[in-house]
């Protein structure tokens, strides 16, 4: 205690010129308006500078669960090349020319820069457009599956329906089975969805995995969407079946982009039997 009280009274002079010049730089700041912007603009560099270094050590920190689906990736890669599913790779995007469904996709890297998950009808955005090539009713997925579908574009942007949407209908089916149904979600649990039309005979498991059935022109055939958490047997003709996503909705970064090279044809056709 007494080198504190000495310390004051051997700077007592420097510590009240300190405390008059704050006292100055506060008024000159509250009434002086250009001299306020400036200090203000000097603060928000500051802080803008300390949440970049922020921003930089969180994704530094990432860097090992990104490197773990890398790997993965690479792994359903190198699956497709064993299966002799033959490969092109182009600057940002993938030319996949699969053997096995006969169909030819071209698969383009985008980034959601808005996610919502927690309303009824649930949009995501990404930072690629009509410059790109990015259509309406397009697929949109990642390396764990389904994310939704494009429902609107502009130039550089393209609106995404989620598959958390009420009125996201999907074809979907039991994996490694011709089992197919819809695809919905009852707008509760973004983690959950809801498989319906099932037929009474398909052999269902809980654990079972759900993926794609390729009958529409957006999705090709296989892409996961999740597992069977909950089956709902009632009197009806159909069964009902609670899928839990391998997808975290809430936690997504980069996606692919899925255009089908064959949708106009396979459309037109269609059309024209109608």
């Amino acid at each position: 205690m007494q080198q504190l009280i000495y310390f004051f009274r051997k700077f007592k002079y420097f510590l009240f010129f300190l405390l008059l010049e704050f006292i100055a730089l506060a008024l000159t700041f509250n009434n002086l308006n250009f001299h306020k912007s400036k200090f203000v603009n000097s603060a928000n560099a500051v802080t803008g500078g300390f949440y970049s270094y922020s921003s930089n050590i969180s994704e530094y920190w990432s860097l090992k669960p990104k490197n773990k689906l890398l790997a993965e990736e690479n792994t359903q890669l190198k699956n497709l090349l064993e299966n002799n599913i033959s490969i092109n790779f182009h600057k940002d995007s993938t030319l996949i020319d699969s053997i096995k469904y006969q169909q030819k996709f071209t698969f383009a890297t985008a980034k959601i820069i808005n996610n919502n998950y927690s309303k009824e009808f649930n949009f995501l955005t990404i930072n690629k457009g009509k410059k790109e090539g990015i259509k309406r009713e397009m697929a949109v997925i990642n390396s764990k599956g389904v994310i939704g579908i494009t429902d609107n574009t502009s130039d550089g942007y393209a609106r995404i329906q989620s598959i958390l949407n009420k009125n996201s209908k999907i074809n979907a089916r039991l994996k490694h089975s011709n089992y197919f149904g819809t695809l919905g979600w009852n707008g509760k649990n973004y983690n959950v969805v809801q498989l319906s039309d099932l037929p009474r005979q398909a052999p269902l498991n809980i654990g079972d995995t759900i993926e794609t059935g390729g009958k529409s022109t957006i999705f090709p055939e296989g892409i996961l969407i999740g597992t069977i958490s909950k089956i709902n047997k009632g009197n009806s003709a159909d069964n009902k079946v609670d899928v839990t996503l391998f997808n975290d909705m809430s936690d997504l970064g980069y996606v692919y982009v899925v255009k089908n090279f064959h949708k106009e044809e396979i459309k037109s056709l269609e059309a024209q039997n109608e």
